[in-house]
């Protein structure tokens, strides 16, 4: 039958979907619980979803070229069983999403995944042009990844993946947005190696656990139903970043599913990924 929505919304806290344990209208803490504090200057709170997958791999990057600074300890929290809504956890973020990282050094807190990659790219000076033509073309893109990857996330995936019910409208609506941002990815990608330009960039760790994920096959078991095969320039341009070395430990950290040997529930050492491979 037609919803027909109420004169005044209320929420109904058992209104179902793969998030309805964690999903309510108000913020705060919930609980009083401190965040545990490791050895290194930055410290990382995360979970690894591809919102997640950005710091670790950005990190990971700067640490390949050399930035020992950049060590972190990466603390695992696990969305569904709501650690996000600890007083610690508030404290960094108050929005109780992941990522949220610490620099104790600097004394600063910094939350949403855009602001630490560009927090990290401008402490290390690294993955962010100085040109100013060149920094704001890389600018260009990581805001529209942070513009259009909630209508991929929460729109797309939420009703094509997590919904309690399909309904034909939503999902066409959004696998039709889904689609249109894939085809503004290829044709940009049609005319250069990277995101920005001809240097891999925080443009790039942003979007490729996205909708590099995406073509890749890896989210949401959608790459059939978009037909994803068709956008060849985003295809190529996946599989390059991927092949990086750091974007494969970053992929690693924080990791909840797939196969053993891929995931990494904390890292505080580059040493664990020594450990991984040998279990």
């Amino acid at each position: 039958m037609p919803y027909t929505p109420p004169e005044v919304w209320t929420w109904d806290a058992e209104s179902g979907g793969h998030f309805a344990n964690i999903n309510r209208p108000i913020a705060g803490a919930t609980h009083d619980k401190e965040l545990p504090i490791g050895r290194h200057p930055l410290q990382l709170y995360s979970q690894g979803t591809p919102n997640g997958v950005k710091v670790t791999v950005m990190l990971e990057e700067l640490l390949a070229l050399g930035h020992t600074g950049a060590e972190y300890d990466a603390w695992m929290i696990k969305i569904g069983d709501g650690p996000q809504f600890g007083s610690g956890f508030v404290g960094v973020n108050p929005n109780s999403k992941i990522p949220a990282l610490v620099d104790t050094e600097a004394g600063v807190n910094i939350f949403e995944s855009g602001s630490i990659l560009l927090y990290l790219a401008e402490k290390f000076g690294e993955f962010l042009p100085t040109d100013i033509a060149q920094r704001t073309e890389t600018m260009n893109w990581l805001f529209w990844l942070h513009g259009s990857a909630p209508y991929l996330g929460g729109g797309f995936g939420h009703f094509y993946a997590y919904a309690p019910e399909k309904f034909e409208y939503a999902i066409n609506r959004f696998s039709m947005e889904a689609k249109r941002q894939l085809d503004v990815l290829d044709r940009n990608l049609a005319e250069r190696q990277f995101m920005a330009g001809d240097h891999y960039s925080i443009a790039d760790i942003a979007t490729a656990p996205w909708y590099g994920a995406l073509v890749k096959g890896l989210l949401y078991n959608a790459a059939t139903f978009l037909d994803v095969s068709s956008y060849k320039n985003v295809n190529r341009w996946a599989d390059e970043v991927y092949a990086r070395p750091a974007f494969q430990r970053g992929r690693m950290v924080n990791r909840t599913h797939g196969l053993e040997a891929e995931r990494l529930e904390e890292r505080h050492s580059a040493s664990d990924f020594d450990r991984l491979s040998q279990n």
